[in-house]
């Protein structure tokens, strides 16, 4: 069996062992007679799915009683809007930190809802910071306050997170949910579409605290109503079922592989591995400052256009796949979620030093 190195940003690698499992289940689930993919979700055997998912989830992230986790679909871009619908019930205000493309669009989305405060931005030197939250000036009438924890296009991640009192706390957590330990009790909302640390795509997890459900706009549609899944367990409509199937499976993997500490231990490790290369690298360059450096995704260039692409194309052919950077960036990026083996870290940088050598 040939397997690659995948450094795709999403759909992204999965751990070997949760295919092989889902392999061994896809025709007959347990004795069904059926596939996961064939069952009801009305169904006994579903229903065990996605109660054990769920309860797996809450012990790897510690998630208080006092939240719901709901399983949805329309990927983390469908909260760019549910969000503010569901919490601009008071003042219809909310701060942002703009630290990326993709709250950037959470940014524009909110704006047909309601007032946004933009208070802090890294646009000015094309996302490679995070804002200093001590510097901030949040909002104390704000409905709530949406920050981007880690920034799959360019690479960052906030060192801290930032303390806003009374004012719930909303994360769009797709890109680095699982990878390291967050107190959830100190967000209001956090979501992740399941392509990066979770599962294939179509699954969007939704972890709400139990007070903001119920606060809803009226011109909510009743699917972007976060009472409408919380009342019926993520079984208003038919969910992906398929992919909280896999998604469980990934959730019994990691716990039986040290939970989420033991990730982070392994992800701080494959990071270090790389970026300690590209800090002594005269060819290759990291592109994000280093207290904002991304234990998930990995931009890195030569500053040679030319010279990009053919260390892409001679990547390929070592099975080192998806290693093209995002065009606002440029060069390369190595996105190495929790599935990604140091070995694979390991055959990245032993590539990049022979490339290096040779156009030394």
């Amino acid at each position: 069996m040939k397997r690659v190195h995948n450094f795709s940003a999403g759909p992204a690698v999965l751990p070997i062992e949760v295919l092989e499992k889902a392999q061994s289940e896809l025709i007959d689930y347990q004795n069904s007679g059926m596939s996961v993919m064939e069952m009801s979700h009305r169904s006994g055997d579903f229903d065990d799915i996605i109660n054990r998912a769920e309860a797996n989830l809450r012990t790897l992230m510690d998630i208080p009683q006092n939240y719901k986790v709901l399983f949805l679909q329309g990927g983390a871009s469908s909260q760019f809007a549910m969000v503010p619908l569901n919490l601009f019930g008071k003042n219809k205000k909310a701060d942002y930190i703009n630290t990326g493309a993709w709250s950037k669009k959470a940014i524009a989305e909110a704006k047909k809802y309601g007032s946004v405060n933009v208070i802090g931005s890294s646009e000015d030197q094309t996302y490679n910071y995070i804002p200093d939250i001590k510097k901030l000036e949040f909002s104390s009438d704000a409905d709530y306050v949406h920050i981007t924890s880690n920034n799959t296009i360019y690479g960052t991640l906030y060192p801290e997170i930032p303390e806003t009192g009374h004012v719930p706390l909303v994360c769009d957590m797709s890109s680095n949910i699982l990878s390291q330990r967050y107190d959830v009790s100190k967000f209001g909302i956090i979501y992740a579409g399941a392509q990066k640390n979770i599962g294939p795509s179509g699954v969007t997890i939704v972890i709400i605290r139990e007070d903001l459900i119920g606060q809803a706009m009226d011109i909510t549609p009743t699917m972007f109503n976060y009472q409408t899944h919380a009342e019926t367990k993520s079984m208003f409509n038919t969910p992906p079922c398929y992919g909280i199937y896999i998604a469980g499976l990934v959730f019994e993997h990691l716990l039986e592989n040290g939970g989420v500490a033991e990730m982070e231990k392994r992800n701080i490790e494959k990071s270090a591995l790389l970026y300690d290369y590209l800090d002594q690298s005269s060819l290759f360059r990291a592109t994000v400052s280093k207290p904002y450096r991304s234990l998930m995704n990995v931009p890195f260039v030569t500053g040679n256009e030319d010279l990009d692409k053919e260390f892409i194309q001679e990547a390929e052919l070592m099975n080192l796949k998806t290693l093209k950077g995002h065009r606002s960036v440029g060069g390369m990026r190595a996105s190495i979620y929790n599935a990604m083996p140091l070995e694979g870290v390991q055959a990245l940088v032993d590539f990049m030093d022979k490339f290096e050598k040779k156009h030394s």
